[in-house]
């Protein structure tokens, strides 16, 4: 069988690439230890209203000095409506679903995260400076999903 130059540098260069691509795979998950989260906390999205954990969603305060906000996201509203946390202190969101997937949005920051039924959704941010930020769900949730929306006050500074 007669494979012409051409043919041969075409399937060679394919070769490489798919080489070069694994092999990005495997030096990230190795040698930087970059792996998909293993450890997650889990909740039964049938009892996520009635779970201790996201019964009373709302601001507390930690005693390190950092505020947790605990949310549910579900069809079509955040709960609580409205958040009020303090402007230079971690803020920590812990949200999750008792419906479908949904999206966590605070427009305007980084804060960014999904928020999937049956998981923990938890991340850490600081807010520097008092505004007003819009919460939105970025994550198509049915038709409902343009109306899904929450308000964020990030209120003074840092004692």
């Amino acid at each position: 069988m007669h494979v012409d130059l051409y043919e041969k540098l075409w399937m060679w260069g394919a070769g490489v690439l798919v080489a070069v691509f694994v092999g990005a795979v495997v030096y990230t998950a190795a040698a930087q230890a970059i792996h998909p989260p293993s450890h997650m906390e889990t909740i039964d999205p049938a009892a996520a209203r009635t779970d201790p954990r996201f019964a009373n969603p709302g601001v507390t305060e930690r005693p390190d000095g950092g505020v947790e906000v605990v949310m549910l996201a579900q069809m079509f509203s955040f709960l609580p409506g409205e958040i009020r946390v303090p402007a230079g202190r971690p803020v920590t969101f812990r949200v999750t679903s008792p419906d479908v997937m949904h999206g966590f949005q605070v427009v305007g920051t980084n804060a960014n995260a999904m928020v999937v039924p049956g998981y923990v959704t938890e991340f850490t941010v600081t807010f520097p400076q008092p505004g007003e930020h819009l919460i939105v769900c970025n994550e198509y949730c049915g038709m409902g999903h343009h109306v899904m929306h929450a308000k964020l006050v990030v209120e003074g500074g840092a004692p």
